[in-house]
């Protein structure tokens, strides 16, 4: 652990990204109303990310998406999001929980259909060679030195 490494922190104190989206445009400006503070990167965890995220009403986590690699989990803390899958819609309330496992193709994302902000946990594991697939946009995405690229379905570079 570096100085710089706190013990623990209160999590509405982390630092929200500066970036709101890693997506290219036109999908980067449909994130507005995201707001995500990454947990476990203050801490230097490595195998997995956490992040505390807001989302106003009206906002999306994401665009409806799948893993090819990597396992994610949400946990409900606030609000009434609703919940996209392959199999329709739920909504979620506080306290409750979805996990969406790797290599399904179970395209997933929450939306803030309420009036009142949304809180959640988002926790997912960093394995490289990860592809993220958009059953709904004409986007792919490839983890590649530990970064993102994105690519129309054909390969091609935004």
């Amino acid at each position: 652990m570096s100085e710089d490494t706190p013990i623990a922190i209160m999590a509405s104190d982390a630092p929200a990204r500066t970036r709101p989206s890693n997506y290219p445009e036109p999908f980067a400006s449909r994130m507005v109303g995201r707001e995500k503070r990454p947990l476990g990167d203050r801490f230097g965890l490595t195998n997995f990310g956490v992040n505390l995220t807001r989302l106003v009403p009206q906002a999306m986590s994401s665009l409806r998406h799948a893993h090819t690699k990597q396992d994610e989990f949400i946990y409900i803390l606030q609000g009434y999001p609703t919940l996209y899958t392959d199999e329709g819609r739920t909504v979620l309330s506080p306290g409750m929980c979805a996990g969406f496992q790797a290599g399904t193709g179970n395209g997933h994302h929450l939306i803030n259909e309420t009036a009142e902000d949304v809180v959640y946990l988002e926790i997912g594991d960093r394995t490289p060679g990860d592809e993220g697939s958009y059953p709904d946009d004409d986007l792919k995405a490839l983890m590649e030195d530990g970064t993102w690229k994105f690519v129309h379905k054909d390969g091609t570079l935004y």
